[in-house]
C-alpha cells in the first residue's frame, strides 16, 4: 500500500489516504521516500486554494529516498540508488537552454502524472513531485544521486529550501568572495542563503528578522552581524553597519522585504526576490533615486536557479565535509501520519525545518 498527503479540495484539510501508482513509463522512475521535508510551498498551496492547480493534490516535493524501479531507457540511476528529488531539471531545448543558460531554464523535465486516489481520480502534484508520500515517480533528471553517507533527513533539504536559499547565494547571484550581504527573512530559506554566502566567501552577513530565536539561528549558521526589524528602520540598521551591501536577499514573500532589499544595496548592488510574493503585490521603490541612481540591480531566483545534478552533489559534499550545517536545519522529525497537522504550524517555536520520516 502506498499513502500520500491529499488535498482534496479548497477549503479541506490535508489527509492521509492511500494512494495508487501507475508505472514509471519512458524515462521515468520509483522512489521509495525515506524524507519528505516540510516546505512552506506546500502551505502556501492549501493557503491559496490549490495555488491553481487542479484538485485533487497530492502534497510534498523535497524528497529523498531510494530507487525502487525504472522505466524503459532510463540510463542515470538504477534500483538501489539513494536519490534526492528535484522539482526541476533543465530541459535542454528552451531558448535559455539553447543559449547554453539552463539556470534559467522556462521549462522543466517532468514525469507524467503517474499518482491517483483509490477511486482512480488523477492527483496534481506539487511541483511535479508528490513526495509526501511513500512512493513518487519523476523524470530520471530529477532523481539525483547524493552520498549515503549524509543522512536521509538532510539530503531531503535540498531538494527545495536549501538548495533555493543556497543557490541564490551561490549561483542566481553569485555572491563574490570578500562581498557584503543583507538577507532579509531568516526562516529555513533565508538561513540557507546565510550559509550559502558564508560558503562563498561573503566577508560580511547581515541578517534581518524580527524574531530573536531565527536572529540566533542566523548567527549560528554565519551571519556576522544581526538586525532586529522590530527594533526600528531595518534599512537604517544595515546602512549604519555597511554602508550599503553589495548584495540583499529577500526570503520573504512580502513585498516590504524586496524593497528594503533595493534600498540595502550599496552602489552597484544586486537586490534578489527568493520569496514566493502574492499575486498583485507590487514594489514602491523610487525608480530614480533608489534604484537608477544608485545602480542597484534586481534580480529573481526560483529556486536557486540550481542544476541539480550538478548542485545537489555538490551542496551534500560540502555538508559532510562540514562546510554546510544541514544538521542544524533539522529541527524535528516525525511520521507521515503527523503531517497535515505539522504543515499549519510550520516555523513556530524557532523551529527552521521539520522533516517526515517514511
Amino acid at each position: 500500500m502506498t499513502r500520500g498527503v491529499v488535498y482534496a479540495e479548497a477549503g479541506a484539510e490535508p489527509v492521509v489516504e492511500e494512494i495508487v501508482l501507475d508505472p514509471p513509463g519512458p524515462h521515468e522512475v520509483q522512489v521509495r521516500i525515506e524524507a519528505c521535508g516540510l516546505c512552506h510551498t506546500d502551505v502556501h498551496v492549501v493557503e491559496t486554494g490549490g495555488w491553481g492547480m487542479p484538485f485533487p493534490i497530492l502534497l510534498g516535493h523535497e524528497g529523498a529516498g531510494i530507487v525502487e524501479e525504472v522505466g524503459p531507457d532510463v540510463t542515470s540511476v538504477k534500483p538501489g540508488d539513494r536519490v534526492v528529488l528535484a522539482w526541476r531539471a533543465p530541459c535542454g531545448t528552451c531558448r535559455s537552454c539553447k543559449r547554453g543558460d539552463p539556470r534559467r531554464c522556462s521549462s522543466a523535465l517532468h514525469a507524467e502524472p503517474r499518482a491517483h486516489r483509490a477511486d482512480g481520480q488523477l492527483l496534481s502534484a506539487v511541483l511535479r513531485c508528490g513526495t509526501l508520500a511513500d512512493r513518487a515517480i519523476v523524470h530520471e533528471a530529477c532523481a539525483v544521486k547524493v552520498p549515503v553517507e549524509l543522512p536521509v533527513e538532510q539530503a531531503a533539504l535540498l531538494a527545495c529550501g536549501f538548495s533555493t536559499g543556497a543557490g541564490a547565494a551561490l549561483w542566481a547571484t553569485p555572491v563574490h568572495e570578500g562581498a557584503s550581504v543583507a538577507v532579509i527573512g531568516c526562516g529555513g530559506v533565508g538561513l540557507a542563503v546565510v550559509q550559502g554566502a558564508k560558503l562563498a566567501g561573503a566577508e560580511r552577513i547581515v541578517a534581518v528578522d524580527v524574531a530573536a530565536e531565527k536572529l540566533d539561528a542566523a548567527r549560528a549558521l554565519g551571519a556576522t552581524d544581526v538586525v532586529d526589524a522590530s527594533a526600528g528602520d531595518p534599512i537604517a540598521q544595515v546602512k549604519e553597519l555597511t554602508k550599503g551591501v553589495d548584495y540583499a536577499f529577500s526570503a520573504i514573500g512580502a513585498a516590504s522585504g524586496l524593497d528594503q532589499a533595493v534600498r540595502m544595496c550599496a552602489y552597484g548592488g544586486v537586490a534578489t526576490l527568493v520569496g514566493v510574493p502574492s499575486t498583485g503585490a507590487t514594489l514602491g521603490v523610487d525608480l530614480y533615486r533608489n534604484v537608477f541612481g544608485p545602480k542597484v540591480s534586481i534580480a529573481v531566483t526560483h529556486g536557486g536557479d540550481t542544476i541539480p545534478q550538478e548542485d545537489f552533489p555538490f551542496l551534500a559534499q560540502a555538508a559532510l565535509e562540514g562546510r554546510l550545517d544541514l544538521a542544524r536545519f533539522v529541527s524535528r522529525t516525525l511520521p507521515l501520519e503527523e503531517a497535515p497537522e505539522a504543515l499549519g504550524r510550520l516555523g513556530q517555536n524557532g523551529e527552521i525545518r521539520a522533516v517526515v520520516l517514511l
